[in-house]
């Protein structure tokens, strides 16, 4: 069940998803995730590069070890799907490069409580998190910033299957599943230059 519940985190945000034009923009349908396509780039990180400086970081919001996860079908050769399992409810999640193992996508996945009591101290949990991943991108950002940025994002992309930001060379994406979850996940983008 924990590595269904696992799988299904991870794919939440190659469901719909789509490129990173325009730079702020909710989009309804497309057929693959942007990290899933031939070429897209990659962070030049490894997991275990990432995890270190995270966890040195944010020594109270650790993230343990990542684990592979086999799917049934490998739809995706070239990518390997890891997660860790931050609580019951919250799990973080990354597609990884064959051969390089490097980043393509970083993912904080939040399931709902059914305890009315305990989600609003989980989601804020959830946001901590979610506001630490942020800053290992945009390293000059507060504490109290992170938490604004990521608020207004999880606001913003709120009922929406996929709703992407891109801040320079980063994309944040949220694919907000109601009561089946929320995903805040971290992209590179591929920066183009404009023709003249």
């Amino acid at each position: 069940m924990l590595r269904k519940t696992i799988a299904i985190a991870c794919l939440l945000l190659s469901i719909n998803s789509a490129w990173a034009d325009p730079p702020d923009a909710a989009i309804s349908a497309s057929p693959t995730a942007p990290y899933l396509l031939a070429g897209a780039p990659t962070f030049d990180l490894t997991v275990v590069e990432f995890r270190e400086k995270y966890n040195r970081d944010n020594p109270k919001l650790p993230i343990g070890e990542f684990r592979a996860i086999a799917t049934a079908e490998d739809d995706t050769p070239l990518l390997t799907r890891a997660a860790s399992k931050l609580n019951e409810n919250l799990y973080a999640s990354t597609a990884l490069e064959k051969g390089t193992g490097k980043i393509k996508t970083l993912q904080i996945t939040h399931l709902p409580l059914q305890q009315a009591g305990e989600e609003k101290a989980a989601r804020t949990i959830a946001i901590s998190y979610m506001a630490a991943l942020m800053r290992q991108f945009e390293t000059a950002l507060t504490v109290d910033q992170s938490l604004g940025k990521v608020a207004t994002l999880l606001e913003k992309g709120k009922g929406s299957r996929f709703y992407q930001q891109q801040v320079g060379a980063i994309r944040y994406v949220v694919s907000d599943n109601g009561d089946k979850g929320v995903t805040f996940a971290v992209e590179p983008v591929k920066l183009t230059l404009s023709e003249p």
